[in-house]
């Protein structure tokens, strides 16, 4: 339970992680525009969308990196999804995580370990900006999204589909890099500062 305990375990990416592909799981919406506009739909007969997304750390040569999903030569998110209605945020954030990331072997299920919340951001409308924050003059947020520490086991087979790819990304190269991963994902390691990494 070391995520609960302020400790973050880093095994090594080389050593301790296999990796492989499964088929394509290919994304529901083409465009922002098309998510922002089923998210309205949704918004009309379920209230406010609840996502979660997990944060899972390893090491290369004792620096710590975030697994990040790569759609596109451009496109970077943090593994994760949206909650089905009355859903808990630890059970659907594993669930979503070996809907993207788990081999499809029945026998085969990863030990997530999904630990302390990192941050919540809020969607005020429905627009593509979100903040950590709900501004003073908005009742109704259309979407809160919950970011987790995921302690991943000592050894873990991934499966990655075909039309995306798991990168290994180092923390330093996250930070203030605004331009490249966005808002969020660049504000990682700021978050991560009241951890303690211990390097296996």
């Amino acid at each position: 339970m070391a995520a609960h305990t302020g400790i973050i375990n880093l095994f090594s990416l080389e050593s301790n992680y296999t990796f492989g592909i499964k088929e394509p799981l290919l994304e529901k919406d083409t465009s922002v525009a098309a998510r922002l506009q089923r998210m309205k739909s949704n918004y009309d007969g379920e209230g406010m969308r609840r996502s979660v997304e997990g944060v899972m750390l390893v090491h290369q040569h004792n620096h710590p990196h975030v697994l990040l999903l790569q759609i596109g030569g451009t496109f970077f998110k943090l593994p994760g999804g949206r909650l089905k209605p009355g859903e808990n945020e630890q059970e659907g954030l594993a669930r979503k995580l070996s809907n993207k990331l788990a081999p499809t072997i029945p026998s085969y299920q990863p030990a997530w370990e999904v630990g302390e919340l990192l941050c919540s951001y809020w969607r005020p409308n429905f627009e593509p900006q979100l903040y950590p924050y709900v501004p003073a003059h908005i009742t109704k947020p259309k979407e809160c999204k919950k970011l987790f520490v995921v302690q991943l086991p000592e050894h873990c087979i991934f499966a990655v589909p075909k039309n995306m790819k798991l990168l290994a990304v180092p923390l330093f190269e996250l930070y203030d890099n605004v331009q490249r991963y966005g808002n969020i994902i660049s504000s990682i390691p700021q978050l991560l500062g009241r951890f303690n990494f211990t390097y296996m």
